[in-house]
C-alpha cells in the first residue's frame, strides 16, 4: 500500500489569526517528516488539519492510495496516532485496551495482546488498571498503540512528552523497528530525541500571518 499525501496551499483562520497559511506540500509513502514549533503555534492545529480532523479554511488535503483518492470520511483506516490530548479509557486493564483496539486495527504481523504488552515493556501491569498508571506509562501505552498499529501512516504529537530516558531510549527503537516502512510525521517544539529520524521538516513560523 504506497499512501502519499498532498497539501494544497492549506491555511487554518480562528477568528482574525491564522494558524498557517499557504501550505503546499507533497508526503511521499514511507516519508519522515518533523513539524516544529513552540508550544501553542499551531503544530496540534496541522497535524489534525493533515488528518482531516479539522476543516481547514482554505485549501485542501488529498490523501491517494496508489493514485486513487481517499475518501476523507475513510481515512482514519489509514493512520494511527498518539499525542497528549488522546484519552485512553481508564476503567480498562491494559490487556482490554489493546484488545479492545484489535477489534478496530489489528497489529503489524499479527501481533497478540500477550505479544503487544511485552513490546510494551509493560508486561507487570498488564492487568492493572489505566487509571493507576504513571503518565509515562500512559505515554508508553499510547505510543505502543500507535506505532505497533498495521497503518502506513503514524502521527505522533510531542512523543516523548512524560518519558524518562530509557522510555525515550524504548520509543527510539520500536520507531527504528516498525515504522522504517511508515510515512511518520512528528510534532515537536524542538526535543531532538522526539525527531532524529526524520529527514524533512515543517517550520511552522514560516506559516504564519497576523492579518486575517
Amino acid at each position: 500500500m504506497q499512501v502519499s499525501i498532498h497539501i494544497n496551499n492549506l491555511g487554518k483562520k480562528f477568528v482574525n489569526e491564522w494558524i498557517f497559511k499557504n501550505l503546499t506540500l507533497t508526503i511521499t509513502p514511507a516519508a519522515k517528516l518533523v513539524i516544529l514549533g513552540a508550544n501553542g503555534s499551531g503544530k496540534s492545529t496541522l497535524l489534525q488539519s493533515i488528518a482531516s480532523f479539522l476543516i481547514p479554511t482554505k485549501g485542501e488535503v488529498v490523501w491517494k492510495n496508489d493514485t486513487q483518492a481517499i475518501e476523507d470520511d475513510t481515512i482514519y483506516k489509514y493512520l494511527s496516532m498518539a499525542s497528549p490530548y488522546m484519552e485512553l479509557i481508564e476503567d480498562f486493564t491494559l490487556t482490554e485496551t489493546i484488545e479492545h483496539q484489535a477489534k478496530f486495527k489489528p497489529f503489524v504481523n499479527n501481533l497478540s495482546a500477550t505479544e503487544v504488552i511485552k513490546l510494551m515493556q509493560l508486561d507487570h501491569a498488564s492487568e492493572k488498571y489505566l487509571k493507576n498508571y504513571s503518565s509515562g506509562m500512559r505515554q508508553r501505552v499510547k505510543l505502543g498503540l500507535a506505532i505497533l498499529a498495521d497503518c502506513p501512516v503514524l502521527l505522533l504529537d510531542e512523543p516523548c512528552s512524560n518519558l524518562d530516558t530509557n522510555a525515550i531510549n524504548w520509543y527510539q527503537n520500536m520507531i527504528n523497528e516498525f515504522a522504517q516502512q511508515k510515512t511518520v510525521i512528528v510534532c515537536s517544539n524542538a526535543v531532538k530525541e522526539e525527531y532524529l529520524f526524520c529527514t524533512n521538516k515543517i517550520e511552522i513560523e514560516n506559516h504564519k500571518s497576523i492579518k486575517a
